[in-house]
C-alpha cells in the first residue's frame, strides 16, 4: 500500500528484502525516532519541543491525513494514528508510518464493518463499540494526539480499561477556559495563547479542518 503513494509527511518505503523465510521492509532513516519518544518518553527529558515545533508537527500530520483521506487513490484510513507512529527527521519534520492496520476506501464507500484495531487510548467510541470504520476514526485519533502534543501528557499509559480515556475526559471536563492552561506543559513558554487558539479553531471548524488546516 505505502509503496504506491508519496507525500512529504509519509514515511517513504525504499525497498524490501526476501531471503528464504525472512521478509524485511526498508524505510527511510528518521533521526529523531518517534514523537512518543521525544515528547512523552525518556528522550523528553533531554529534548524540549517549543510551540512552533509542535505546531509544525501538527500541521504536517494533518496534511498527511488529509492526503490519505481525500487525494490517495483509493482513499486510505490509517486506523493507527498515535504518537509512536509519528516519526521525526533531523529537523523534527513529521512523517506518518506503520500502515499495517490501514484500510482502503473506494470513492463510493463511506464506512466498512471490520474488526476493531488500533491503540485504545486513541480509539473513537463509535468505532470501538460498533466496529463501523469511517474516516472520522483517524480524525478522532488525531484529536487525542493533539491533546498530547499540547499538554505533554500520554493518553495510553494504562495497561487496560477506562483509564485509557482519562486524558480525553479530563480535557472535556476542563474545557477551553483559563483552567485549561494549567494542563499545558512548561515547554510552551510564551506561546500558551497560540496553543489554546489552535485547539479552539480545530474544534470550531471540525467539519472542514482536515483540508483547510493542512494548507496552513
Amino acid at each position: 500500500m505505502i509503496s504506491n503513494i508519496r507525500h512529504t509527511n509519509l514515511v517513504e518505503l525504499i525497498g524490501y528484502c526476501v531471503e528464504d523465510s525472512h521478509r524485511a521492509l526498508v524505510y527511510e532513516y528518521l533521526e529523531n525516532n518517534s514523537l512518543a519518544s521525544v515528547l512523552l518518553g525518556s528522550r523528553s527529558k533531554h529534548i524540549a519541543l517549543d510551540w512552533p515545533t509542535r505546531a509544525a508537527v501538527c500541521l504536517g500530520t494533518t496534511s498527511a491525513i488529509a492526503f490519505l483521506h481525500y487525494e490517495a487513490v483509493p482513499h486510505i484510513v490509517h486506523r493507527d494514528i498515535k504518537a509512536s507512529n509519528i516519526l521525526l527527521d533531523g529537523n523534527f519534520h513529521p512523517k506518518i508510518g506503520d500502515f499495517g492496520l490501514a484500510k482502503l476506501f473506494p470513492d463510493n464507500v463511506t464506512h466498512v464493518s471490520t474488526r476493531v484495531a488500533g491503540a485504545f487510548g486513541y480509539l473513537a467510541l463509535e468505532y470501538a463499540l460498533l466496529g463501523q470504520l469511517t474516516k472520522k476514526a483517524d480524525v478522532y485519533s488525531f484529536g487525542v494526539l493533539l491533546l498530547e502534543i499540547i499538554s505533554g501528557k500520554s493518553s495510553s499509559k494504562a495497561a487496560f480499561g477506562v483509564e485509557f480515556m482519562l486524558l480525553v475526559m479530563s480535557m472535556e471536563e476542563e474545557g477551553f477556559d483559563d483552567d485549561f492552561l494549567c494542563s499545558v506543559c512548561d515547554y510552551l513558554g510564551s506561546h500558551e495563547s497560540e496553543a489554546k487558539m489552535f485547539l479552539v479553531k480545530s474544534k470550531k471548524h471540525r467539519k472542514i479542518w482536515l483540508q483547510k488546516f493542512s494548507q496552513g
